[in-house]
């Protein structure tokens, strides 16, 4: 039986740490914060005190967390897991993070004799608690079918975007640019029936069954309308940070993004406004600009 390890058991990484027990892994995990532990080991696996002591337990671990920063840190620092991890292990990075810096983890992996997966997830918090993730994967075609068993305890859909370390991340930034625009042309719209008079269960009924309708706007539609703006699964951080990305990707290459560039606005206004609530927050940013009343 492999052992598999988990670095980040936020909603995300907890998600997926209950489908890999599940599918019969040996699990293990670790996050800074002692809850989280505790809930990996009430779930049949076991939450440890170091990422390096899950490197030493596995040969394949998963890190999702937020940002690059953390994901450096988390593998490569001398209590990362990189330290702990016997040469032939497979580190999976599915924080959605700089094409730059996931190249910069992987060279630092094969120095040591370990393998790289660069694979942004996307499907969101109910997508990885029902095991339906769609992976952008960018690996060696040999590292990848190694770990296929695993990725697969975590996902439906899993794409082999490329062999280069690195081509993971520049399809979800590219990814993301249609997901932030989307949101933000569908919290738009919903301001734009409300000052018009429409009920808000109205708009839902009718673009959801229209040849627009998506499982993305269904989600922040029906949001918005019932006025929650907390535990949908989708902080308003993670959109910004992710929108980010993709505005430095377009830099790099060269590519003009209005609508990408707008909805980065947007989302910064809804951090400004609202920093601990979720990217459902961009339509109360939306409705007070065209003066009504927050009904939240």
């Amino acid at each position: 039986m492999k052992t598999v390890g988990v670095i980040g058991l936020g909603d995300m990484g907890f998600a997926m740490a209950k489908n890999l027990i599940a599918a019969g892994f040996a699990t293990c995990g670790f996050d800074p914060r002692a809850e989280r532990r505790a809930l990996l080991d009430g779930s049949g696996g076991t939450g440890l005190e170091s990422a390096r002591a899950v490197g030493e337990r596995s040969e394949a671990v998963f890190v999702m967390v937020l940002n690059g920063d953390q994901a450096k840190a988390a593998i490569l620092d001398p209590d990362g897991v990189a330290a702990g991890m016997a040469r032939g292990g497979t580190v999976i990075v599915t924080a959605t993070i700089m094409p730059a810096e996931v190249r910069e983890i992987a060279t630092a992996l094969a120095a040591r004799g370990l393998s790289a997966i660069d694979t942004p997830v996307s499907g969101g918090r109910a997508g990885a608690e029902a095991g339906t993730l769609t992976l952008m994967a960018a690996a060696s075609s040999a590292v990848l079918e190694a770990q296929r068993d695993v990725l697969r305890a975590v996902a439906e859909n899993i794409h082999h975007v490329g062999e280069e370390i690195g081509m993971g991340q520049t399809v979800k930034g590219a990814l993301q640019a249609v997901m932030g625009a989307t949101m933000a042309s569908l919290y738009e719209a919903m301001v734009l029936g409300r000052k018009a008079g429409i009920p808000a269960e109205t708009l839902v009924r009718v673009f959801t069954t229209s040849s627009a309708g998506s499982k993305l706007m269904r989600g922040n539609m029906e949001a918005v309308a019932a006025r929650r703006f907390t535990d949908t699964g989708s902080g308003i951080w993670t959109m910004y940070k992710d929108l980010g990305i993709t505005l430095a990707l377009a830099r790099e290459h060269g590519v003009p993004m209005f609508t990408a560039a707008a909805a980065l606005e947007l989302f910064q206004a809804g951090i400004a406004s609202f920093p601990d609530e979720d990217n459902q927050a961009v339509a109360k940013v939306i409705e007070r600009a065209a003066g009504l009343p927050d009904g939240s």
